[in-house]
């Protein structure tokens, strides 16, 4: 899972622990970990939920990183997907492969 190098910061300071994303079909599978940019660290996905464009709310927005939920779709909308992902994750400080 990949994150706009803005988000990395909040992301290893627990601020922000979930990502909407719009894909074809899941890319990310719940208890497994994902590096988080080129440095140490890496995101754990808690959980994931299938939901509806009505349910990304702006509480959402906010607690996914962005100001707004123009702001969050502008992000997430970037590919042809049209399945819309709320994926709830965790924080490690570390090697991925420890």
């Amino acid at each position: 899972m990949q994150f706009t190098k803005r988000l990395h910061e909040p992301i290893r300071a627990g601020v922000v622990t979930c990502s909407i994303r719009i894909w074809k079909r899941l890319r990310v599978k719940a208890g497994e970990a994902y590096r988080l940019g080129q440095g140490p660290g890496y995101i754990v996905v808690d959980s994931i939920d299938e939901i509806e464009f009505q349910n990304v709310s702006h509480a959402l927005a906010i607690e996914s990183g962005f100001e707004s939920v123009d702001d969050l779709m502008a992000t997430a909308r970037h590919g042809s997907g049209q399945d819309i992902y709320l994926i709830r994750f965790h924080y490690v400080d570390g090697d991925i492969n420890q």
